[in-house]
């Protein structure tokens, strides 16, 4: 996606006190970019960070570090290829109960207790081969850890509908495909539930000159009155 750039990220709160930010950092090998995205996520000050596209190697996860979120759970790639990690805040009370890695670095799991309460994570990077065919894979896979307290979040490279996309082209059958697996699995796109006639967007081609929104907030159906608020924040120094 070097041809591309993006502007924008989203964030969902469950509920005043718990917020989740999902970004594509489009590598953290240079030192002045993390010390900028961790900036960002200061300033931001989510409960939970999730990043896509860390392109960083087992034997260099632990230069990512962001004062204030001391828990940080990486999955990475030998070839610092994609790469994605979760950063959780000190200000909460989280213990993590399982942990599943993809050894490629294009997704990872956590399931874990917040506050008490139960929650299963997903942060997924998608690469520009395979995309809703990988999804709808991972999500089989994975059906077995997927219940009502399951967030997904991450970069899907795939707009799921046509409103997500500044050209309002009709999604293709894979996409189709992979909106009925969500849809067998009780899933729903949090931003298009929550904002059904709103045109927003996480990602610009230049190649193309076209907006479309590819980062996605996945919950179950029947928590979908946990989520109070789902935007598209400014992050001008990433992909997307």
């Amino acid at each position: 996606m070097q041809e591309n750039w993006k502007t924008s990220d989203r964030m969902a709160a469950l509920d005043p006190h718990i917020s989740i930010i999902t970004l594509n950092v489009n590598g953290l090998s240079s030192p002045i970019k993390r010390h900028r995205v961790a900036g960002w996520i200061k300033e931001q000050d989510p409960t939970i960070c999730c990043l896509q596209e860390t392109h960083l190697s087992a034997k260099d996860k632990h230069r990512l570090r962001v004062k204030g979120w001391k828990t940080i759970l990486q999955a990475n790639n030998e070839h610092k290829k994609a790469g994605v990690a979760i950063l959780i805040s000190d200000k909460v009370d989280f213990k993590a109960k399982q942990v599943k890695r993809d050894k490629e670095g294009q997704f990872m799991m956590i399931k874990g207790a917040l506050h008490q309460e139960d929650i299963t994570l997903i942060n997924i990077y998608t690469t520009n081969t395979g995309l809703p065919k990988y999804v709808k894979q991972l999500l089989t896979k994975l059906k077995g850890d997927i219940n009502n307290t399951i967030m997904i979040v991450g970069d899907l490279n795939t707009p799921l509908t046509p409103m997500d996309r500044s050209s309002r082209q009709k999604v293709n059958k894979e996409i189709i495909e992979l909106n009925e697996k969500l849809d067998q699995m009780d899933l729903i796109d949090i931003y298009r539930t929550l904002h059904p006639k709103t045109a927003g967007y996480t990602f610009f081609s230049s190649a193309h000159g076209t907006f479309s929104r590819i980062d996605h907030i996945l919950g179950n159906k029947t928590s979908l009155n946990k989520f109070k608020r789902v935007e598209i924040i400014s992050s001008i120094f990433s992909d997307h």
